[in-house]
């Protein structure tokens, strides 16, 4: 890529996509492509094609997708596997018949199997059963990956696959329904801090960046303690789902950019491949290689924020996998690390919450 390349982000209001665009910008990247869901409908093959017609970007960043935590999964399983099929299959093809110099396809370590070895390597792809709870998502994400491998080795594309760890950052979703562990989590204990010190103007403020649904800024305290019940938020605890015991890996989504651009800068599918008798499992995990209990992880969001109240398990509610810990050796042969600690990219986050 050079710097006046046209590079389109598609899906760049999310985590992930709002990270490599602010990573790129960084680089002095200058001719970014950029359209929200409302300008350009991905799961629609029409005005998917009408884009790559008129914009002919040269590279792609494919962070556009449906995400959610496990509730969200679990719930809208058919929702999950439909519009990322959908997004995917347009967005790459388009990128094929319009002559896409690089495309970047964002999956999820989530594509692994449930009881596969830890670390996660790339190679243990397709080796066992996935994990129930998320299942038509990672379906989705594997058939985006054998899709550009596919398109690689039929029409000589270089098409590219990375599979991030969970990731947090700026422009997290905070749902209480529908967002990932961490940021629930983070959510849940500093409105637990709020209702501890009857900081109402905090509550609402809360409630007004990141609505609930059935209540308002402006209800009355007792209706909205009701609500925030509901999601285990209690004025002297807070009820999370699971055991606490699963081991989850965090990388901060600018972590996660850098290495998407470094990709895109230095990588080729032609490296990913040579070698190889079969070309498969050509994708790159992107992680830290350390994990955390989800115990630990909030005794850790606790103090950072200062909840001072109990923390309850609700062991009906499902842990998901026991275990996601991706194996990086291949981007660290690469070239590539992190840089942020968890400790210090949960403090950044949290200033960014609340201030």
């Amino acid at each position: 890529m050079d710097k006046n390349s046209k590079i389109y982000v598609a899906g760049h209001r999310g985590l992930a996509g709002s990270a490599i665009t602010k990573r790129l910008h960084e680089k002095g990247y200058t001719c970014l492509i950029l359209r929200t869901s409302k300008e350009l409908d991905l799961t629609d093959p029409v005005k998917t094609a009408e884009f790559f017609q008129k914009e002919k970007p040269e590279y792609v960043f494919l962070a556009a997708a449906k995400v959610g935590g496990i509730m969200a999964n679990n719930t809208y399983r058919a929702q999950f596997i439909y519009e990322n099929l959908q997004i995917q299959t347009n967005v790459i093809h388009q990128s094929y018949l319009h002559g896409v110099k690089k495309l970047i396809f964002l999956g999820s370590s989530c594509i692994y199997p449930r009881n596969a070895p830890q670390p996660l390597k790339e190679e243990y792809l397709l080796t066992g059963e996935l994990e129930y709870t998320n299942e038509p998502y990672a379906v989705a994400k594997i058939a985006g990956i054998k899709m550009c491998e596919s398109y690689n080795l039929q029409y000589g594309t270089n098409f590219i696959s990375v599979m991030p760890t969970n990731l947090y950052g700026p422009n997290d979703n905070y749902n209480l329904e529908t967002s990932h562990v961490l940021p629930a989590m983070l959510r849940k204990m500093h409105l637990g801090k709020c209702l501890m010190n009857d900081d109402w103007q905090a509550i609402r403020k809360d409630l007004m960046q990141h609505p609930v649904k059935g209540i308002s800024p402006d209800d009355e305290p007792a209706k909205i303690i009701a609500a925030l019940e509901k999601y285990g938020i209690e004025k002297k605890r807070i009820v999370l789902w699971g055991t606490g015991t699963p081991l989850r890996e965090f990388l901060h989504s600018h972590d996660m950019a850098d290495a998407c651009v470094f990709i895109a800068e230095k990588i080729n599918f032609s490296d990913l491949a040579k070698g190889k008798k079969e070309i498969r499992n050509t994708h790159i995990n992107i992680g830290c290689g350390e994990d955390i209990s989800l115990r630990d992880l909030a005794g850790k969001i606790k103090k950072i924020t200062g909840y001072e109240g109990e923390i309850v398990w609700n062991p009906s509610k499902p842990d998901g996998t026991p275990r996601k810990l991706m194996d990086v050796s291949r981007l660290t042969r690469l070239g590539w690390k992190p840089s942020l600690s968890l400790e210090e990219g949960i403090k950044s986050v949290y200033e960014l919450y609340y201030r």
